[in-house]
């Protein structure tokens, strides 16, 4: 969300700043902005104006009274009436006025920060090479992870779309073991060697912790809503970050660092036709989330570092990567800056996004009303909220597949996971 204030103060950097998101009308969505907000205070101040002269005019009735002079008492009592039904007017105004105002704010994405590169769409992000890590392993004839998963007999999309149709799967054997064996190697290293603080979140959530994160009201397309009201989360960024809502936190309490083994829950509304076949994009898939939630001051620094928790997992799995920044055309709605983690899939012969770590800035927590009173200081400040992947655990199972297939079909386990794999070094049929 935006502070109107901001966007009063410095107008033209508000403007300039929705342009370089690709907003044509970037200058006319700051005038109208600009405008509403005179319009709410012009109104604002009537009422200041209009209840500061009902309380004046109700005390002169007293002092008419007290002169017995009955007429101007009376012509006071009526314009008392009428002021009354004037404010109560003027606020429901204002009401409508306030609640469009914050609808209009809602619907306009984070402003990039200022090194963030210009661009259209993924094809203008930016590497940053000295985030590279490993090289592509020589693989002959390297198979999809579909093929070798369902060759091994423990990757079945038939059965599971027989139980809830396409973009489902049903995991057996080592395969749904080595699921598992992921997501408590990457909670053990977040926990254990990273500082996170382990959290099991609610899956369903309210409006209101979807408003926080920005999934509503822009993509409520891409949400599974029950019938009693809740989301299923597309994301444990949604509870872990609403952990925060509604509160006061002291500054000392900072980084506040959390972490949560979830599924989430996508209805993948824009992917028809993208990624039909395999694990890359599901209705329903297991992620390990990052969040964070620090101090203005500390958020670029956070972000840094939470970008390199997430590589840490692929570079203990010893697996290809690379680390874009995205474009400006290109980063989710509620971020000021992003990076994308794209590890290396022989099978496509790509890379592919496996994490992004997100600076959101004080976006989130204007929606969330989330504060903090820094030490020394009366005035409170919005703190500044980080989410990312670390890692998705489907594509990072594509991954072991793709990289560590061998000519008769069997996978290599990595190193690392091999003590929650109970020692075992291959996965065969």
């Amino acid at each position: 969300m935006h502070d109107i204030r901001a966007i009063r103060e410095q107008p033209a950097e508000f403007a300039a700043g929705l342009a370089r998101r690709g907003m044509a009308d970037a200058q006319a969505i700051a005038d109208d902005l600009l405008a509403r907000d005179r319009s709410l205070r012009a109104l604002q101040a009537r009422l200041q104006e209009a209840q500061a002269r009902r309380n004046e005019a109700a005390r002169q009735i007293g002092a008419a009274k007290a002169q017995k002079d009955e007429g101007r008492a009376a012509a006071l009592m009526g314009e008392v009436a009428g002021l009354k039904e004037e404010i109560q007017k003027g606020e429901e105004e204002e009401r409508a006025l306030k609640a469009a105002l914050e609808q209009a704010l809602a619907s306009l994405p984070n402003i990039p920060s200022g090194d963030v590169p210009d661009g259209a769409n993924e094809h203008d992000n930016v590497e940053v090479l000295a985030r590279r890590f490993g090289t592509a392993p020589p693989v002959a004839s390297p198979r999809e992870h579909f093929v070798l998963g369902e060759a091994l007999g423990e990757m079945d999309f038939e059965r599971a779309a027989k139980i809830s149709g396409a973009r489902f799967v049903i995991l057996s054997g080592a395969l749904a073991r080595l699921e598992r064996a992921l997501g408590n190697f990457m909670l053990d290293l977040h926990t254990r060697e990273f500082g996170y603080r382990e959290i099991s979140p609610p899956l369903l959530v309210r409006d209101e912790a979807m408003f926080g994160t920005c999934q509503l009201p822009k993509f409520h397309e891409d949400l599974f809503h029950t019938t009693t009201g809740y989301w299923l989360i597309p994301t444990a960024e949604v509870s872990l970050t609403n952990y925060v809502r509604e509160e006061i936190l002291e500054e000392a309490v900072f980084p506040l660092r959390f972490t949560a083994w979830t599924p989430c829950f996508r209805a993948e509304a824009g992917a028809a036709g993208k990624d039909t076949h395999g694990l890359i994009r599901m209705h329903q898939f297991s992620k390990v989330e990052l969040v964070s939630i620090v101090a203005p001051e500390d958020s670029e620094t956070e972000h840094e570092r939470m970008t390199d928790c997430a590589q840490a997992v692929l570079k203990r799995l010893g697996l290809h990567h690379r680390v874009m920044t995205l474009c400006t055309g290109d980063m989710g709605f509620a971020a000021k800056k992003t990076y994308d983690i794209e590890v290396w899939l022989p099978g496509q012969n790509r890379f592919r996004e496996i994490s992004s770590c997100s600076n959101c800035g004080d976006f989130q927590a204007r929606r969330m009303n989330a504060r903090y009173r820094p030490k020394g200081e009366k005035a409170l400040k919005f703190v500044h909220t980080l989410n990312g992947s670390g890692l998705a655990i489907g594509r990072t199972l594509v991954a072991i597949l793709e990289n560590y297939q061998q000519p008769d079909g069997s996978i290599v386990i990595p190193a690392a996971l091999r003590s929650y794999m109970d020692g075992a070094e291959k996965i065969g049929r």
